[in-house]
């Protein structure tokens, strides 16, 4: 069984988000959250919220046991680039990304 938990429109870098979703992949949930807390980048705090998000699923909706669930899929995907002129000659690029995160207990 799968629980998964999507977080859209954040005002982060698809590229740095990666760096930081490669560390927990294929992770234990718990073990992930841990290392999650730890890391300096602004995307492991909205990673770890969406990854508690769907511990939470797994639990409430899915009556599944919370030590047993492994980061099975994490992806960050682009999402719109909002563009700021500014009066220059060159355009400000705001990339957004969307993260979705997918718990399963293992098999």
């Amino acid at each position: 069984m799968e629980a998964k938990a999507i977080t859209r429109f954040v005002r982060l870098s698809p590229r740095k988000a990666r760096l930081v979703a490669d560390l927990v992949r294929g992770k234990s949930a718990l073990d992930a959250i841990d290392i999650l807390e730890f890391t300096n980048k602004k995307a492991a705090r909205i990673i770890k919220k969406t990854l508690m998000s769907a511990v939470a699923n797994a639990t409430n909706n899915f009556k599944m046991d919370e030590e047993k669930l492994v980061v099975s899929t994490i992806m960050i995907n682009q999402g719109p680039v909002l563009k700021r002129a500014m009066g220059r000659a060159d355009i400000i690029r705001k990339p957004t990304a969307h993260i979705t995160v997918a718990v399963s207990d293992e098999q």
